[in-house]
């Protein structure tokens, strides 16, 4: 018999997708691409090929922007456009039309108009691109006093709010605060919460199934190990609920284990 029988035709992974963040202050194309034009110095292997997400938020309410147009000029300079940040609810179609998805919530136009700007984008510049990050994780996630990577450990002193995503790349992740319910914290290596652990933890991102979660509170919304997942829409166990726990992978199923004082 063919052993074909016992092979899953698909299988569903959590899975951490980079991208670089292409924040747009200007919709019109010929100024975007004298920006990029600017920024690569015509130099055509400047992206390779990358995902980005771009993020509209800066852009004024009664900009009417051309999608086909912004998607088809990131592909000029090589950067394959799969989601957008920063959209309000009247851009969904067109968005849609483009097969772009939604990165984060949706934001009121009105809303995002009022918005202080970041200090470190420049008003003036009509594109900026981000250095690479995992799609929906904002690049200004913590400032760097409060956030620092060293020995494959990036450490978080402060509490990961609502909205935010945090990836510790090619590292552990050390939070010393709260992961909120709606944040969502990624490592390529183990996710070490000494606070309760809200949202979703997401370890081994790039595969590692050896990877763990450990938390001082176990109340997440979903918890991941080399992509294989386990949600918690109905809440989590009596006996597992806001308990010191660690996550680990045993196979392809998700084991939650307490971790008792010796």
């Amino acid at each position: 018999m063919s052993n074909n029988s016992t092979r899953k035709p698909i299988e569903i992974k959590i899975s951490t997708v980079v991208a670089v963040s292409a924040i747009l202050r200007e919709a019109n194309l010929g100024i975007l691409d004298q920006a990029m034009q600017d920024m690569t110095g015509g130099n055509a292997d400047f992206f390779d090929d990358e995902f980005a997400v771009i993020d509209v938020g800066a852009l004024d309410a009664a900009l009417t922007i051309d999608w086909a147009g912004i998607v088809a000029l990131l592909k000029a300079y090589r950067l394959n456009a799969v989601a957008v940040r920063n959209a309000s609810p009247e851009m969904l179609a067109d968005i849609a039309a483009q097969g772009l998805s939604i990165d984060g919530s949706l934001k009121p136009r009105d809303a995002a108009a009022h918005e202080p700007e970041q200090a470190e984008m420049p008003l003036e510049t009509p594109v900026e691109v981000i250095e690479a990050a995992p799609v929906a994780v904002e690049p200004q996630v913590q400032p760097a006093a409060q956030t620092f990577q060293a020995a494959a450990t990036m450490i978080v002193d402060t509490p990961v709010r609502a909205g935010q995503r945090i990836y510790a790349r090619g590292a552990d992740l050390v939070i010393t605060a709260a992961v909120n319910n709606g944040a969502e914290v990624i490592a390529d290596g183990s996710i070490h919460v000494y606070a309760p652990l809200r949202g979703r933890a997401l370890a081994g991102a790039s595969g590692n199934t050896e990877a763990r979660i450990f938390t001082l509170s176990m109340e997440a919304e979903l918890v991941s190990i080399a992509g294989m997942y386990r949600t918690f829409e109905n809440g989590l166990p009596a006996d597992q609920a806001r308990k010191t726990m660690q996550v680990r992978l045993v196979g392809d199923r998700i084991d939650m284990l307490p971790i008792k004082a010796a």
